[in-house]
């Protein structure tokens, strides 16, 4: 089966992207804005509308096959690629994956998806959100062709099995750090709330107060409304303010996770980027110095890495040094999501907490397409996505699960 034609249109995405840079320098909020410029390359607006592009292929039989591009909503940090335009994807689209693909035969997944990662336009790898997106649709018709669900595909490919149950998910509260935690509670998120704590002064305190009290809410919620039978995990995304808020003594953000992890009981407690050094190298001596002064002092709070893991060979080196408990295996900068496949299965093997992460500024489509890989390689967790508002994420991931384990052949 032949792809006759590549069709690419621009799209909207499930939220914004935002200068994070900006943020945690005290960007002042006006409403759902903020007010004054941003200070990350690529941006002209601290917070600005997300952009995706539809990509389809049509195939020789008349069936379509779909995949959407985007980045991820704290697009320029952490080395990570500037925001993703769709005015500047689309001819780069038409220049390199056009050409690629059209005429191609549809037979495998993860040699086609390599041909489109590996792709360059002027000596350099086209935006991962690109690779991101037009992978998808390679899968999407692999899947079409052979009349079977991507997750079968990717098992298939990769020697896995298709799980016989739903995949654990997390979800984010966005900054509405109160309601959005309630939804979760009553939808039984599997681990919760991410909290989004992005600001020293706002949402951690000079010493840590406020972030702790928060800790503290969010436990009693569970308590209080959870029910029996309902134990999550906690899960907070702090973006470096910890360690910001403590002048990056490495002594001190343990003794205060110390605290924290006692707050948290009985729920054991995952603090995402408790620090942020600066660079790859800088962030992996600093996570794995802080995991070990943990162990020492007897502190069972799980660690985890965002920001400075952007690609594959990044990710193994995160595995391979133990410099961390678990990974946000960040599926939208990967670029081929053949990328993600083998980072969840490396992360598995070598028993380091593979939490499958994405991004609240992607699409439908793409999360769909997440859930179908989720299921095929069975990572701690998915994130819910798109979106901020809990529902829709968690909808789209949850159904998409649900109809893979229905459709899969036994």
């Amino acid at each position: 089966m032949k792809i006759i034609d590549v069709l690419s249109v621009p799209g909207l995405t499930g939220f914004y992207t935002d200068d994070k840079l900006a943020i945690l320098k005290d960007a002042k909020e006006d409403g759902f804005l903020y007010e004054g410029k941003p200070l990350t390359k690529g941006f002209t607006a601290i917070r600005q509308p997300g952009e995706s592009v539809c990509v389809m292929f049509r195939l020789e039989d008349g069936q379509i096959a779909y995949g959407d591009c985007a980045g991820t909503q704290y697009s320029g940090s952490g080395g990570r690629e500037a925001p993703f335009v769709a005015k500047t994807a689309l001819p780069i689209i038409e220049k390199t994956v056009v050409p690629l693909l059209k005429g191609r035969e549809v037979t495998k997944f993860k040699k086609l998806s390599q041909e489109v990662d590996a792709v360059e336009l002027d000596g350099k790898k086209i935006h991962p959100a690109i690779r991101y997106g037009v992978t998808q649709a390679v899968l999407s018709a692999v899947a079409k062709v052979k009349k079977v669900t991507m997750a079968e595909i990717v098992a298939e490919e990769y020697g896995t099995k298709v799980s016989d149950k739903i995949n654990p998910t997390y979800a984010q509260t966005g900054d509405e750090r109160y309601t959005n935690v309630d939804k979760m509670i009553v939808k039984k998120v599997d681990i919760l709330p991410h909290g989004l704590i992005n600001n020293v002064k706002k949402l951690v305190g000079a010493n840590g107060e406020i972030f702790k009290d928060y800790v503290t809410w969010v436990r009693n919620r569970i308590l209080k409304y959870g029910g029996e039978g309902y134990h999550p995990k906690m899960h907070f995304d702090v973006y470096g303010t910890i360690g910001m808020a403590f002048n990056e003594d490495l002594n001190r953000v343990a003794d205060y996770l110390g605290v924290l992890e006692k707050e948290a009981k009985p729920f054991e407690l995952i603090i995402e980027m408790p620090i942020d050094v600066g660079s790859k190298e800088k962030q992996m001596v600093g996570m794995k110095a802080l995991k070990g002064i943990l162990m020492k002092k007897g502190i069972n709070v799980k660690l985890m890495v965002d920001e400075w893991c952007n690609d594959l060979q990044g990710l193994k080196e995160w595995v391979d040094t133990n410099s961390t408990d678990k990974i946000n295996v960040k599926t939208i900068v990967l670029g081929g999501i053949h990328n993600i496949v083998e980072s969840i299965l490396y992360c598995n093997k070598n028993n380091i907490g593979s939490m499958m992460g994405g991004t609240c500024n992607e699409t439908d489509m793409s999360a769909m397409a997440m859930a179908n890989i989720a299921m095929a390689t069975q990572p701690e967790a998915i994130a819910a996505r798109p979106g901020m508002g809990v529902d829709e994420g968690l909808m789209t991931i949850y159904n998409e699960m649900q109809r893979v384990l229905a459709l899969k052949k036994k």
